[in-house]
């Protein structure tokens, strides 16, 4: 059973230099949160730190739930692959989009044609939900990403996708597959209000109440959460992270990530998720009191 990481909202600073033309939309409102407080909360150094502690981890698989960039700019994307390849190569990290990547509308080429073989499932296919499978674990990447109006971090799934997702759970549920559905907004209900929600997360949990998964990892609320979702036999996991380059200065707490562990033993399948949290003074991560334990459905 593959060992995996889960880490969410990077938001990889330095904010790149930008033009005026590129800020006149959406993006001039992040443009302005960022020069007021959140590049004091998102720091390179924490990045740096989680490079360190995931190596000395040394996990099977590292599983990144969006928010790569802060604005969704070209180059944003464009630098991306690099701070990937310090995780390790693309058939080790899996990515999926979050709503800071889908800022505004753009083209192809100048955004996930970079991310590719990051963001590809084992068939070599980008259009969600992918599918990578890893020894006896299926990750099952859900895009949630969208443009937005202004004031808006919504998150949508859509009719198309929930079908294959319901496809992708049978599927592999039928393999005996350890079923992993990586997505960026939160799926569970009363966690984040309509401006910042999934806006047909009850279909998404339709189709996990109605297919099961072993657990579900999302990120988007910078903080880390648990919760459980009805599933066919018996209740889903969902563990949310928090953002992995808060340095906990401001309201934020620090950054922390999850590692994933799945054993077998005399009671069947057991997943266990351990927190891994940041500490300022130190300069680097350490264990989070986050720990917790669960068995998964024969």
């Amino acid at each position: 059973m593959p060992t995996l990481a889960h880490i969410t909202d990077l938001h990889v600073a330095p904010l790149p230099p930008v033009t005026w033309r590129q800020i006149a939309n959406k993006r001039v409102l992040g443009y302005v949160s960022w020069h007021r407080k959140r590049k004091h909360e998102h720091r390179g150094e924490v990045l740096d730190a989680l490079c360190r502690d995931l190596a000395q981890q040394a996990p099977d698989h590292v599983c990144v739930t969006g928010d790569v960039t802060n604005l969704g700019l070209a180059a944003e994307y464009a630098r991306a692959p690099e701070w990937f390849a310090r995780l390790g190569p693309p058939e080790r990290v899996s990515v999926i989009r979050g709503n800071h990547d889908a800022y505004v509308a753009m083209p192809h080429a100048e955004t996930l044609a970079h991310w590719t073989p990051w963001l590809a499932g084992d068939d070599g296919a980008t259009a969600p939900p992918t599918l990578r499978r890893r020894g006896a674990v299926s990750l099952i990447g859900v895009d949630t990403a969208l443009p937005t109006p202004p004031f808006m971090a919504s998150g949508r799934v859509g009719q198309a996708q929930a079908e294959r997702l319901d496809a992708l759970l049978a599927q592999e549920g039928a393999a005996g597959q350890v079923r992993v559905v990586l997505l960026h907004h939160p799926p569970q209900p009363g966690v984040v209000g309509r401006r910042k929600g999934l806006h047909d997360a009850p279909r998404v949990r339709a189709v996990l109440a109605a297919r099961g998964a072993e657990l579900v990892l999302h990120g988007h609320m910078h903080v880390p959460m648990t919760a459980e979702l009805p599933g066919p036999t018996g209740p889903i996991p969902v563990y949310g992270a928090g953002s992995a380059s808060s340095a906990g200065t401001g309201r934020m707490p620090p950054a922390q990530y999850h590692l994933v562990t799945v054993t077998q033993d005399a009671r069947g399948l057991r997943l266990a998720v351990t927190g891994r949290r940041y500490d300022s003074a130190r300069a680097a991560f350490g264990p989070a009191p986050s720990d917790a334990e669960a068995p998964f459905a024969a």
